[in-house]
């Protein structure tokens, strides 16, 4: 039996900063356990690798059938391994809004305002720009410019512009509204995960254990008390016990499925699982958010675009070798290269849809090869109102977990997402953009009203941020209150974006590393260190 005195579960992205953190000072012994491996791959460190990332590194689950998209199932890529989804994602850094937080806040979420979270924010950060009133330096995460954007990439932005819509060079600065280009996790040419920010130099340093190849079982509740884990290696299994927390961190939809395994939930689902009821918490699983994303491709002659030709095989070729020998060149892409944050209504408090630019056409998340060259351009309804849920679908962790974000189930992101589609396109008309000459492949209705909406039904579908599932709150029915705490069971805490009572105005893996390093320092507070 090993015996720790802070067990974090799931590597993730706030798994990650929270494990690093806590085993900073030596005065606990930490231990990080993740189902998957360490992710120490070339295929995972090289950011232009993105689509072939391995089957190992992402647990590409599928949703049930969704009734807002006429009955499709949609697909929910989550990273699996050291780093969790920062291993396997665009890289793009973006906060959300301060409203986000401030809506938190005022939901009945003290302590967690925009002034509130800005200092986890640059104390994360090492931003290669420099230190100001928003970014920090000499933090773990490394932050920066794209220093290879695509041209398609820049003239998207410039695009944009002459449709008179504002740029803006820092989305995470004083204004997020406008358009630009991303800055990205990335250091020296190569992807820098949460894992490569804080779990690789915590463990070279000996400060932290790190078990990988480990499936959490459940969590052993014991007197009212998480006081340990049982993990699966291969066919084993093998208790670990936390003499002084449990910190859950296996994200929106591994949450909510590790606590409906150990008997925390909804009682009568647990019931019908054949699980036995160690505590009933409804809203676990609950209130599950994620962005609707629409995505629109545009096939183009020019060769500036990523693409499937024998000229745009031999410039990958190249590029490979260039990016094996010196980390620089087109290899460096976060795909998701550009991108803008809009208001469908001036009345709106912050934007609320956002814009990715990819300089390649995208199908069906990239699983659906395309000949040609060209672009896409995704929208997605930044805080919708559909609300789904995560359910168990078996009583064994090895199964996915029923996952349904119920998307478009809210007519009124539908409509969100109607008008941004709308502007969309008129920016892939502008001139800077309409140089290129692309080709909607799909020829999207924008001037059919139902016809938009009915091909927005059939080809929409995440963009990859689910949150919400473990929500925080001020009330006893919430899951985590407004310092992590589970309600209801000593010494548990959940960090991860399952906590977020309101999905950010954003891509949220800097908000989940921001909720890593939040829960770090609360569970030092409470344990007076």
């Amino acid at each position: 039996m090993d015996e720790f005195d802070i067990i974090v579960v799931g590597g993730g992205s706030a798994g990650s900063a929270a494990a690093g953190r806590l085993s900073e000072s030596g005065k606990f012994k930490v231990c990080l356990v993740e189902a998957g491996g360490t992710n120490d791959a070339i295929r995972v460190k090289t950011p232009g690798f993105m689509p072939f990332i391995p089957d190992a590194s992402n647990y590409r689950y599928e949703t049930v059938p969704q009734k807002g998209l006429n009955g499709r199932t949609g697909y929910q890529p989550r990273g699996r391994g050291l780093g969790g989804s920062s291993a396997i994602n665009a890289m793009v850094y973006i906060r959300g809004h301060a409203f986000d937080y401030d809506n938190w806040a005022a939901l009945g979420c003290d302590g967690w305002a925009y002034d509130d979270v800005l200092p986890y924010f640059k104390r994360a950060e090492n931003n290669e720009r420099g230190g100001d009133a928003y970014h920090g330096t000499g933090g773990p995460l490394n932050v920066m410019d794209q220093r290879w954007p695509n041209p398609g990439s820049r003239a998207f932005v410039e695009a944009a512009a002459e449709l008179q819509l504002p740029r803006t060079d820092d989305f995470n600065g004083a204004q997020q509204e406008g358009f630009g280009l991303y800055q990205v996790t990335q250091k020296a040419g190569e992807r820098w995960s949460a894992a490569r920010a804080y779990v690789e130099p915590a463990k070279a340093a000996g400060r932290l254990e790190v078990i990988c190849g480990a499936l959490t079982e459940k969590i052993i509740v014991e007197n009212g008390r998480a006081t340990g884990i049982v993990i699966r290696q291969g066919r084993k299994s093998r208790t670990l016990k936390a003499r002084a927390a449990v910190i859950l961190s296996a994200g929106a939809f591994g949450s909510p499925q590790i606590l409906q395994l150990s008997g925390i939930g909804p009682a009568e689902h647990l019931r019908s699982m054949g699980i036995d009821v160690v505590l009933d918490k409804p809203a676990v699983g609950e209130d599950l958010q994620d962005h609707i994303d629409y995505v629109s491709s545009f096939e183009s002659p020019s060769t500036d675009f990523f693409g499937d030709s024998l000229a745009g095989t031999w410039r990958m070729a190249k590029a490979l070798f260039e990016h094996r020998m010196k980390r620089t060149g087109i290899l460096t892409t976060c795909f998701a290269e550009a991108g803008g944050f809009w208001k469908t209504d001036p009345s709106q408090p912050a934007p609320d849809i956002q814009y990715h630019f990819v300089p390649a056409m995208l199908e069906d998340h990239g699983r659906t090869k395309v000949k040609g060259h060209g672009f896409s351009i995704h929208a997605c309804v930044l805080r919708p109102y559909s609300r789904g849920t995560v359910r168990l679908a078996s009583p064994d962790a090895a199964h996915a977990p029923l996952i349904d974000p119920a998307f478009l189930t809210d007519d009124r992101d539908l409509e969100t997402l109607k008008a941004g589609v709308r502007l969309m396109h008129r920016v892939a008309e502008a001139p800077s953009l309409a140089a290129y000459r692309g080709v909607d492949r799909h020829a999207t209705p924008i001037d059919d009203d139902a016809a938009l909406g009915e091909m927005i039904r059939n080809r929409a579908d995440t963009v990859y941020h689910p949150v919400g599932t473990c929500r925080m709150g001020a009330n006893a029915d919430d899951v985590v209150d407004t310092q992590l705490r589970f309600r209801g069971i000593e010494g548990l805490y959940v960090a991860d974006a399952s906590i977020m009572p309101r999905l950010v105005s954003g891509n949220t893996n800097a908000p989940s590393i921001m909720i890593g390093e939040r829960a770090a320092d609360f569970v030092k507070a409470h344990l007076g260190a």
